[in-house]
C-alpha cells in the first residue's frame, strides 16, 4: 500500500531524476551514476516502488 509521505534524500531524488530522464536505466548504471554500489541502489529503488513513488 502506498505511503502518504516518504522522506527523500539526495540519492532518492537523483534516482527519481534518472528514472524520469533515462527511462529503463539498468540498476548497475543507476548505481554508478549516483555513487552507490548496486545493492543499496537496488534497495532504494524497491523502497521507492513499494511506497508508490515509482510506478510502472
Amino acid at each position: 500500500m502506498p505511503s502518504d509521505h516518504i522522506d527523500l534524500d539526495r540519492f532518492d531524488r537523483e534516482i527519481l531524476r534518472l528514472v524520469q530522464t533515462e527511462g529503463r536505466i539498468s540498476t548497475v548504471d543507476l548505481a554508478r551514476r549516483i555513487g552507490l554500489s548496486k545493492s543499496p541502489a537496488q534497495a532504494r529503488l524497491k523502497r521507492l516502488e513499494a511506497a508508490g513513488v515509482i510506478t510502472g
